[in-house]
């Protein structure tokens, strides 16, 4: 590690905080983007299923109405 900053030690403080992190993301800017599409995707559908799963318990409640012996709290 410490040669790795003596390298750094004489760069110009733009080839450290802006070339250098240009080079990584054309390098490795495709496994990023992947990454970052599938957790989206992965939230997405986590959300949607949990608006489906309320709407459904929603729709069972309104046309079940209280004919059920049980209480709400008898969870």
């Amino acid at each position: 590690m410490d040669g790795i900053r003596e390298i750094f030690a004489g760069m110009p403080w733009w080839v450290k905080w802006v070339a250098v992190p240009l080079l990584a993301l054309l390098v490795f800017g495709g496994v990023i983007t992947s990454f970052l599409t599938a957790l989206i995707g992965i939230v997405f559908k986590v959300l949607v299923f949990v608006a489906l799963v309320g709407g459904l318990i929603f729709v069972v409640r309104k046309f079940t109405g209280t004919k059920s012996t049980a209480t709400r709290g008898d969870w």
